[in-house]
């Protein structure tokens, strides 16, 4: 079959911050490939509308595949569905990834028909066998992870090995375009897949069933060779968990003599116990470190079930400057914040050297707070679940509330992207630009066209096409099982040595399972 892979347009905070290459539609696509299919990728973040339209008559393809990652593409990917309906009667459409799995028949109902099925947990482990089936004439209800309107297949599956499939970087068509930050270009990479932890604001544990799965370093290596940008982008949930494996690919990465310049995220409590692993990737290339503290008061540590103390949290962000990298930290800005509080957030963000990005607490489907706050929503648009809406009822009036978040992500670019900062980044931008790579200096100049409180506003005011519906009373004690896409598997899930075990449970705020 040939087959079209489509990633949505770019969401509010990648238009300024980040563009990454679409990782997982590149996996799913380099697993539609190896199962014999012809498979072509479009990107509509570097992308237009007019070209996904130009690929479906040129390529013609008999299934049509999107990636559903996030909740605020699903208007656009329900549109383009119905739209290719009707100019294609016959094609095959389909939508998988991380939210779409969890509101599947939610999605089904808004499309009315125009998509066949979505394909649940993880689609590179079964979009072969999806396609086959379709090719077939078969039953596609008897694919694991396929819902229908009609039916349902059995539950999703894992890949049998993170070794077994390739992403198919060679389809994307501007690759030049994704960056993150001074490393541009940038390709993104994948050491190892899912979190053993289990934040109530993250959906990464309830998606991957509490599992860590490792791929081998030879293999991470042989496409580190490979890839041909400078800048990396290791999208693991958590780097370097388990420290054993995070040595063993650094050490074949130095054996080979690969240079390359690298961002991570982690958690701080795992940086702090793994720190020989760090200073060892420090001399590999490690220059960006990103470290989600979420929270500046034990309160709101515990309100997100972090067990870290705010002494190892800053105990963390000193380390990482101590080797030198850039740290960047992430707040979340709760919707009951008044404007005392918002000052007290600036002044604390100006008095350390770091970066800082401030989101909105936002509730999505597969978190726990999606099901304690889902009845509380002051809105069911999809297109404002981008954690830079608020989508919970404030303290401030909402104008008020978007002037003083807007303030707050002003004054933090200012910091490291104003005049005063500009002395320190220009160089980069220059050597960028000399080598045509434009990405983080057009950063540089359009946070104020995208962060506007006004315009924020405005998309609350825009009549919603699509809406998730109304969400049942919230049970006073959540079953997390109920939570997951991929089922927990317990302990033979996750590949870390039983120290680490022990440690992600005592770093935990519920029992192990």
């Amino acid at each position: 079959m040939r087959v079209l892979a489509v990633h949505p347009s770019a969401l509010m905070y990648t238009k300024v911050f980040l563009r990454l290459e679409p990782l997982g539609l590149e996996l799913v696509a380099g697993a539609a490939r190896q199962a014999g299919h012809i498979v072509q990728i479009i990107d509509l973040q570097v992308e237009t509308h007019r070209d996904y339209w130009r690929m479906i008559e040129e390529f013609r393809p008999h299934a049509v595949c999107f990636s559903g990652s996030y909740l605020a593409n699903i208007p656009e990917i329900v549109d383009l569905c119905r739209e290719t309906r009707a100019r294609m009667p016959g094609v095959f459409l389909f939508v998988g990834g991380h939210s779409v799995s969890f509101i599947a028949r939610d999605v089904l109902t808004l499309a009315e028909g125009a998509i066949d099925c979505i394909l649940k947990g993880e689609g590179d482990a079964t979009v072969g066998r999806l396609l086959d089936a379709r090719q077939a004439g078969q039953d596609i209800t008897t694919v694991p992870g396929v819902v229908t309107m009609t039916g349902e297949g059995p539950p999703p599956v894992f890949v049998s090995s993170l070794d077994e499939i390739r992403p198919a970087r060679d389809l994307l068509r501007h690759r030049r375009k994704y960056f993150i930050g001074t490393l541009d270009p940038a390709a993104s990479i994948e050491f190892a897949r899912g979190c053993p932890w289990d934040c109530t604001f993250c959906s990464a544990w309830t998606f991957y069933g509490r599992s860590y799965r490792t791929a081998s370093p030879r293999v991470i290596a042989d496409e580190l060779e490979a890839i041909r940008e400078p800048g990396i982008f290791i999208v693991d949930d958590v780097a370097f968990v388990h420290a054993e494996h995070g040595m063993a690919i650094g050490e074949e990465i130095r054996r080979r003599g690969i240079r390359k310049e690298y961002y991570l995220e982690t958690r701080a409590d795992v940086l702090l116990r793994n720190k020989e692993v760090f200073r060892f990737w420090k001399e590999l290339g490690l220059s960006y470190i990103f470290i989600g503290m979420e929270a500046v008061d034990e309160e709101g540590l515990k309100h997100f079930r972090k067990r870290v103390s705010l002494d190892r949290n800053f105990e963390a962000l000193e380390f990482a400057r101590s080797l030198g990298l850039i740290v960047a930290i992430n707040i979340i800005a709760d919707p009951s914040w008044d404007r005392q509080r918002f000052e007290v957030i600036r002044q604390w963000c100006l008095e350390i050297p770091d970066i800082v990005n401030i989101s909105v607490t936002t509730p999505y489907p597969g978190t726990e707070i999606w099901h304690r706050e889902a009845r509380r929503l002051t809105t069911r648009d999809y297109r404002l679940f981008d954690i830079q809406h608020a989508v919970l009822p404030t303290t401030l009036p909402l104008e008020e509330f978007y002037k003083e978040l807007v303030k707050t992500q002003q004054v933090l670019n200012q910091k490291h992207l104003g005049w005063s900062a500009i002395k320190d980044t220009m160089g980069i931008a220059l050597r960028l630009a000399l080598r045509g790579q434009t990405n983080f200096l057009t950063m540089i100049w359009k946070f104020n066209s995208v962060f506007n409180p006004k315009l924020q506003l405005a998309d609350h005011r825009r009549v919603p096409r699509y809406e998730m519906p109304p969400q049942p009373e919230a049970t006073e004690k959540i079953d997390s099982k109920t939570l997951y896409v991929h089922a927990p598997a317990g302990r033979r899930s996750r590949t870390i040595d039983d120290a680490t075990e022990r440690f992600v449970d005592e770093t935990r705020m519920t029992p192990a399972e």
